[in-house]
């Protein structure tokens, strides 16, 4: 290995040596008198034979290292390297033309059509962001619904505020719709789903997503000295009900304080 590496550096300066315009081989004759021993018997001859007069003699010694180029490989090789970028440059003209769909399922790994299928089977359904043209907040009106959003139901009316687990594919400020809708009552009638109401509707608007409150889980074994302590805090979404659809609304009935407002004027104006 040893030999085969000098072998190698001396051919590397000489080859340096022969294409330079002023060449000069008393840095490789002085190396090589440095450390004959790395050398055979033959090459360490060779290498005393050779004068700085000659340096030629020098790549001379050594032919079956030379190395030969030829016109046609270039042009061959720069042919193929062109074939080569105008595939490469037409593969990424593809890549470009694919839609904006296509991308979001790699970056997500859902399409939008799976993202609102899930959301329905939850029971919720995203119409898009409130904006401040939007007037979806009213007074209280005098019906109730029970919805179901997961696993979980929940009776609400115009204004209530529920929590639910965390609702994946909405952020804050989004207009939702909530699907499964059980029941609806009012002070006239009440109608029962067999289980749900098709043509009824909750609208809410999602506020936050918060945590729910530390719940501490402890685990504990006998006779093992196994005792550990962990907390949790579970994922929530907080959604406000802005609006009940499916149901008649009854007349907003005026309150018993107008009512006595009204009757001491009146008793006012009497006494006057």
């Amino acid at each position: 290995m040893a030999n085969r590496r000098c072998i190698q550096t001396l051919i590397s300066r000489c080859f340096s040596i022969s294409h330079s315009p002023n060449p000069s081989p008393y840095p490789i004759l002085k190396t090589l008198t440095i450390a004959p021993h790395f050398l055979l018997q033959t090459e360490y001859s060779t290498v005393q034979s050779l004068t700085p007069t000659d340096p030629g003699k020098i790549c001379s010694a050594f032919p079956s290292f030379s190395r030969h180029h030829c016109s046609d490989n270039r042009t061959s090789m720069g042919s193929i390297d062109n074939d080569g970028d105008e595939e490469e440059e037409e593969e990424e003209d593809d890549d470009d033309d694919k839609s904006e769909d296509e991308e979001r399922v790699h970056l997500s790994g859902k399409s939008d059509e799976q993202k609102a299928e899930e959301a329905a089977e939850i029971g919720y359904k995203v119409i898009g962001p409130l904006e401040e043209s939007d007037r979806v907040f009213k007074p209280y009106e005098p019906v109730f619904a029970v919805v179901q959003v997961g696993s979980h139901q929940f009776k609400v009316s115009n204004g209530d505020s529920i929590f639910v687990e965390k609702l994946k594919y909405c952020d804050v400020n989004d207009k939702l719709i909530l699907n499964l809708v059980l029941m609806l009552g009012s002070t006239a009638q009440t109608i029962i789903g067999r289980p749900v109401l098709p043509d009824a509707a909750v609208h809410a608007v999602v506020e936050e997503h918060a945590l729910d409150a530390k719940v501490i889980i402890f685990k504990k074994k006998r006779r093992k000295n196994y005792r550990r302590t962990k907390g949790h805090r579970q994922e929530l979404t907080k959604l406000r009900i802005t609006d009940i659809q499916g149901i008649a609304k009854p007349e907003p009935i005026p309150s018993m304080k107008t009512e006595k407002r009204a009757t001491k004027v009146e008793k006012t104006a009497v006494s006057a």
